[in-house]
């Protein structure tokens, strides 16, 4: 096997490899593909400005890498293809190695890279280069964005913060340093061993409910329930212990767009820490924190709130 660089002469034989590369890794719904007239003016103008390599063997082209210059010294992998002939020989790292080499010549720095999310080979080749995640693209039909957005205006976010503690005092100050501001939230004492606070930035800001509560469990050693009811359609809750998340519960896990299997299960409760960590029973927190695929499969969001609060001996 022998690596050179492509010329102009070879664009033929570089469409080929690229029109073998798009059908075996297809763009994303919402994604068009390039034409080959324009994947052809892209080989000419990184044949010219950027790198683009062969690999040959004793059959012919096997492998095609092709980088662009970028901005600000960092140059792009636009391409890296080997036919199935020649993986797992090295191939695609030596044609790696030569655009490399020329990007460092011409003054690059940093090498960047596309990867489509379902190529798990691929990411996984990737990190096993030292490549890192610097940013993700995300994607949404227009229709389903227009459901969502209408949707998110119907009702509104609500929640509350829950402290297993009778030291009062203690949260109090606590949530005081956490959040200084003239207008303290409420802070009262609740039934069962748990104080419970309502705040109205915690309302409409998910995050700064997971930051306060998070804070809350580290300062006091405590265990921390944060539930809350979002965009008036799913039920969500968190459950920290010494400052650290130990169960998270999403009653419609895909509600934010879709996940992995195992990401949808991982926001399913855990019956057994929970009522571990907050004395509930937990065939109780197995019935009432179900999960589905819409709202419309579950309760009422404030009903399943209260519910789930009511199991935990949470005041709602």
């Amino acid at each position: 096997m022998t690596t050179r660089r492509a010329t102009e002469a070879d664009l033929d034989v570089l469409l080929e490899l690229w029109q073998e590369f798009e059908q075996e890794v297809p763009q994303p719904a919402g994604f068009e593909p390039e034409t080959a007239e324009q994947q052809r003016l892209a080989f000419t103008r990184d044949v010219a400005t950027g790198a683009v390599y062969l690999a040959e063997d004793d059959q012919g082209p096997v492998g095609v890498a092709q980088a662009s210059a970028a901005e600000h010294g960092r140059w792009h992998l636009e391409l890296v293809y080997v036919r199935p002939r020649g993986r797992r020989q090295g191939i695609a790292t030596a044609l790696l190695r030569e655009c490399v080499r020329e990007a460092r010549e011409h003054g690059a720095g940093h090498l960047s890279a596309d990867v489509v999310a379902t190529n798990d080979a691929a990411r996984a080749v990737w990190r096993r280069l030292g490549f890192e995640e610097v940013e993700v693209l995300l994607v949404q039909p227009l229709a389903a964005l227009e459901t969502r957005l209408a949707d998110s205006h119907v009702g509104s976010s609500h929640g509350t913060t829950h402290v297993q503690t009778d030291d009062r005092v203690s949260v109090e100050r606590a949530v005081a340093q956490f959040v200084p501001r003239l207008e303290q939230p409420d802070v009262r004492d609740a039934a069962q061993g748990w104080i419970r606070i309502e705040d109205p930035l915690t309302d409409t800001d998910r995050e700064a409910q997971e930051r306060l509560a998070q804070e809350l469990s580290e300062r006091l050693g405590a265990v921390v329930v944060a539930l809350a009811v979002e965009a008036a359609a799913v039920v969500r809750f968190r459950l920290y212990e010494n400052g650290r998340m130990v169960d998270e519960y999403l009653s419609v896990p895909s509600f934010y767009g879709p996940l992995s299997k195992g990401d949808e299960l991982a926001l399913a409760a855990n019956p057994t820490l929970v009522a571990r960590l907050t004395g509930a029973d937990r065939d109780e927190v197995r019935r009432v924190a179900q999960t589905a695929s819409s709202p419309g499969e579950l309760p009422p969001a404030d009903e399943l709130y209260r519910e789930l609060a009511t199991v935990m001996g949470l005041e709602p």
